[in-house]
């Protein structure tokens, strides 16, 4: 059974998290989607409401698991039993850090793989974090994100206004 990891905060989930989801969900037996709990990192949003956004998006992925996590990605992969860990790549700038994070993981546990997706060209400049600052200032979001998280987002914002 071949097994993966696709770990990430997902503060949001965008579009773009969706797609290489559904593209490695097709590629493996099981995907686990790792909710990483980031402490360097500010979320706008719980694990507990990050978790549930993903939850309804992915009703028709019968192979996807969610789950949380802390720590490093390598170990987690190694606690489900994957051979492999997914990340997606947007562009040329993301390869860089991506590259060494795959090497250092490698170091850490060489049975574990990383495999690169490339993202749909129409999700090449997605990223949470400029979604949500497009969000705060009331601009259009609705192609980037599904419609339950576009709710949740503007909602989170307004709440804390």
């Amino acid at each position: 059974m071949k097994i993966a990891v696709y770990p990430g905060t997902f503060d949001p989930i965008t579009n773009g998290h969706l797609d290489i989801l559904k593209r490695a969900s097709a590629m493996f037996d099981i995907v686990h989607i790792a909710v990483v709990k980031n402490t360097n990192k500010k979320t706008l949003f719980s694990i507990k409401e990050r978790m549930e956004m993903i939850e309804k998006c992915i009703g028709q992925l019968d192979n996807v698991k969610i789950d949380k996590f802390s720590g490093l990605v390598v170990n987690y992969a190694a606690k489900v039993d994957a051979s492999v860990i997914i990340r997606g790549l947007r562009a040329v700038s993301d390869f860089d850090y991506e590259f060494q994070m795959a090497l250092m993981n490698r170091h850490q546990n060489e049975n574990i793989d990383t495999i690169f997706l490339m993202s749909h060209e129409k999700n090449t400049y997605l990223s949470s974090s400029i979604i949500k600052e497009i969000a705060s200032f009331d601009g259009e979001i609705d192609r980037f994100l599904p419609k339950h998280v576009q709710i949740k987002l503007k909602n989170k914002l307004r709440s804390i206004e």
